[in-house]
Parts: structure tokens; sequence; C-alpha cells
């Protein structure tokens, strides 16, 4: 009897992850498509970003390039909450927060040493298959960009 609440509980909880990852268009594997996108010179272009369920939070996996070709890859796991969470793996951030707007937009503020570095907003397609990322910086120079990465639903 014992073991089969156990199971009964261990299944319910595997059952919630799936609706949670089923039921936000966030969680997804996205590849940048440059022709549609307008990355600013001179930043970090996010080739593949990849959302996943981590328990009750998000993992956000993200690798591409640095302006200067070098490979890059970070990662970032957290609730889309509007809290900071940390970063690893990228020298100009050190904290990240989403926060969720509907369930297809989520603003989004990163952070070096407690100073927004750049804002933003994600915004998925009704359809599911499209991610657009709206975003304004400051570089490490203090120089000011804006891009627009769109991605596709792998």
């Amino acid at each position: 009897m014992k073991a089969s609440t156990i199971a009964l509980v261990v299944a319910l909880c595997f059952v919630s992850v799936a609706i949670y990852a089923t039921s936000d268009p966030q969680l997804a594997t996205w590849k940048l498509n440059e022709g549609k996108s307008q990355i600013a010179p001179g930043t970090t272009k996010n080739t593949t970003v990849t959302y996943e369920a981590a328990g009750d939070s998000v993992k956000v996996t993200v690798d591409g390039t640095t302006a200067d070709g070098k490979p890059s890859h970070n990662e970032w796991t957290g609730k889309f909450d509007g809290k900071d969470y940390p970063v690893t793996g990228d020298p100009s951030s050190d904290m990240r927060s989403y926060k969720k707007v509907d369930n297809n937009t989520l603003d989004l503020t990163v952070k070096k040493d407690g100073k927004a570095t750049i804002t933003g907003k994600i915004v998925i397609s009704a359809d599911g298959k499209v991610r657009t990322v709206t975003v304004n910086g400051t570089d490490a120079s203090g120089k000011k960009f804006k891009t627009v990465a769109v991605y596709d639903k792998q």
C-alpha cells in the first residue's frame, strides 16, 4: 500500500511537469533566423536558445558567438517571477530576470554587478513557431545598442 502511494505521488509529479512544459510556449529549442534578425554590431549573437523545465523552475541554455567570433555559452535557472537569478558562463552578466507578462510574452532584465545592462521583451507568435527578442542595452564601453533577434522553433 505504501509503495503504491509513493508511486502515485511520483507519477503525479511527472505529469505536473509534463503539463507545465506543454502549456508554456517558451519551453522549446529556438534557432536564430539571421535573415530576419537585426543583430547590433559588436554584440554577442545567440544562435541557439533552449528553455526547459527544471523542477518547478526553468533552465535557459544559450549558445552562440561573441563579437570576435569565439563560441559563447551561458546558463540560467530560475522562475519567470521578475526576481534575479544567477547566470553562469557569461562574462558580461551575472544575474538575469524574466517576468511573465502573458502566456506568450516575457520581460527580460540582464544585470552586471547589480546594474541593469540589458532590458527587453520576448514574444512568442500566436502559432507558437516564432520567438522575437527585442533588447536595448549598454555594452562594456558604455555604447548603447538595440537588437531584434528572431528565432524559429525546432
